[in-house]
């Protein structure tokens, strides 16, 4: 049986035969499910919710994340969701130094505040709409890989040399067989314990609570309109807090109380206890003062500070992304953007597998490129971790005069302002070139088709062969494969070479200065780069 609710698939069935299951319907396992099936990859995404929670969680889309969200269409509507368009630079552990991200030359150079489930739910209508299932009231309570292409896979994995699938069983009684499963069921993954594997790392020692509420009355003390994080945030009354409006009075409300780790912190079963009315109240007045008036709560949840890695994002036939893979405090708003492009990166390079046209090794690749990115979150958050503690030592009090100072210059500004938006992200790529493993800015062109932005030549999920010069053979001489489109055209602006491959994920992988490339050099970098 199957019906439509709000645009969302629910499908009751005994059995379902995929290529790709997704265990997980958060921001990263839907943009996953987008990026598979815009690749053809059949995709089934399993969710133990029976529908959208609207609780308050990540909702930032950093610099980076916003252009890779562009290079498919789905940025503009998530513009059109956003609480705010104030242009509010990040921050770095609170500190009261706005990151400047405009020398990173892009166009998007401030964080972007829409709620989650908002961008939970323009990524679930475009993974449908492309062809993915989306499954509710299936929470996973078995998974076992099995050898036997034969038994399980919808389409065998040419030319990853592994051969088998995995059948997943859901509580309510689905039995699921695909080649693949992605685990994107977030820091409690379900896949992640049923498999055993271990999440080293540290446990948390804070513990604080994210609320949306509306205010039917206010203090001078509560913000009027949305502002750097430093100054939203306070501290009295044995509590810190961060009070954000998000118009029509409302407003998300960050909050702990404030002392020393040993006091501060709480017994881990109270993580998943209710967030109760008269807590939210007693710490809004406790930090706003008495004439703040608690009205109506929304949706509230906790958090705390743990940071966790896994040590392989890959165990055979099982891959694990977004907080499934990796966990660290709330801290500059990485969280969400970490996963989506877990996504980015992932998505292309599971395709090529299944689809019989990866290079050996390239789906290892993702973890290859993304754990490295994770375990810097992860070392930077701690950083913050530190000088954004409400109850600072001395000595770390000392510390945070002496980061702002640093942030005050531009170079160090530059740097962690390309740190904690992604935008300075590269990966270590095979290739001399100096381009290559790094973004390439969203730069207008003129094709034979007139002008355009190079985000537009990504809304198919292809790489892209760009050639400024005139430097590669014509398209009936290369032979592109069909995941690769070659674009000749003009940039006014120098690009920094005469033609460029780019990843579907918006990386470069190859480029040259060269005034002409041979057909075997181009191809070569085709199948280098891309697996084929």
């Amino acid at each position: 049986m199957t019906e439509i609710e709000n645009e969302v698939v629910i499908e009751v069935a005994t059995e379902v035969v995929t290529e790709v299951v997704i265990v997980g319907a958060g921001p990263t396992g839907l943009m996953l499910a987008y990026e598979l099936t815009l690749a053809g990859v059949g995709t089934v995404v399993l969710e133990k919710l029976t529908e959208r929670s609207r609780q308050m969680k990540g909702g930032g889309i950093q610099p980076r994340t916003a252009e890779m969200l562009e290079l498919r269409g789905l940025l503009e509507p998530l513009l059109a969701r956003a609480t705010s368009r104030e242009p509010v630079g990040g921050h770095f552990a609170a500190l009261p130094v706005p990151l400047d991200c405009t020398p990173w030359q892009t166009r998007h150079p401030f964080p972007i505040a829409v709620p989650q489930w908002e961008i939970e739910e323009v990524l679930e209508e475009r993974a449908v709409k492309a062809g993915a299932r989306v499954l509710r009231d299936a929470a996973v309570s078995a998974v076992s890989e099995v050898s036997a292409v034969s038994e399980v896979s919808a389409v065998e994995a040419a030319g990853d040399g592994a051969t088998g699938g995995v059948v997943i069983l859901t509580e309510n009684g689905l039995r699921v067989r695909g080649d693949y499963l992605v685990a994107c069921d977030g820091g409690h993954s379900a896949v992640r314990k049923l498999l055993g594997l271990p999440f080293p790392g540290r446990p948390g020692t804070h513990q604080a609570v994210l609320a949306e509420i509306q205010l039917t009355a206010v203090s001078p003390l509560v913000p009027r309109e949305l502002g750097h994080m430093s100054t939203l945030t306070r501290q009295a009354g044995g509590y810190w807090a961060i009070l954000a409006p998000l118009g029509d009075d409302r407003y998300r409300l960050t909050f702990g109380r404030t002392g020393p780790a040993d006091e501060a912190a709480q017994a881990e079963f109270e993580r998943d206890a209710p967030v109760t009315r008269d807590e939210i109240s007693t710490a809004l007045q406790a930090v706003y003062g008495l004439e703040t008036t608690l009205g109506a709560v929304a949706n509230s949840s906790r958090f705390s500070d743990a940071t966790r890695q896994l040590e392989h994002y890959r165990v055979g036939r099982v891959l694990f992304a977004g907080d499934a893979a990796h966990i660290h405090p709330p801290l500059g708003g990485q969280g969400l953007n970490l996963g989506l492009q877990d996504a980015f990166n992932l998505g292309w390079k599971l395709a090529a597998t299944l689809q019989g046209r990866a290079r050996p090794g390239l789906l290892d690749s993702y973890h290859a490129e993304r754990h490295p990115v994770a375990a810097q979150v992860l070392h930077h958050t701690s950083a913050q971790r530190v000088l954004a503690d409400p109850h600072p030592s001395e000595d770390v009090a000392a510390l945070r005069d002496i980061v702002i100072d640093l942030l005050r210059l531009p170079d160090a500004n530059r740097h962690i302002a390309g740190l904690m938006s992604g935008l300075s992200l590269h990966y270590p790529l095979p290739g001399d070139h100096p381009l290559t493993g790094h973004r390439l800015r969203d730069a207008d062109l003129v094709t034979e088709d007139g002008p355009t932005r190079l985000s537009s030549l990504f809304s198919q999920g292809h790489a892209v062969l760009l050639d400024l010069a005139a430097a590669v053979p014509s398209a009936a001489e290369l032979r592109l494969p069909p995941h690769v489109d070659l674009v000749t055209a003009t940039c006014d602006d120098d690009l920094g070479a005469t033609a460029l491959l780019i990843r579907p994920d918006g990386y470069v992988c190859w480029a040259t200065d060269a005034s002409a490339a041979d057909r075997e050099t181009v191809l070569t970098a085709v199948a280098d780069g891309l697996g084929g």
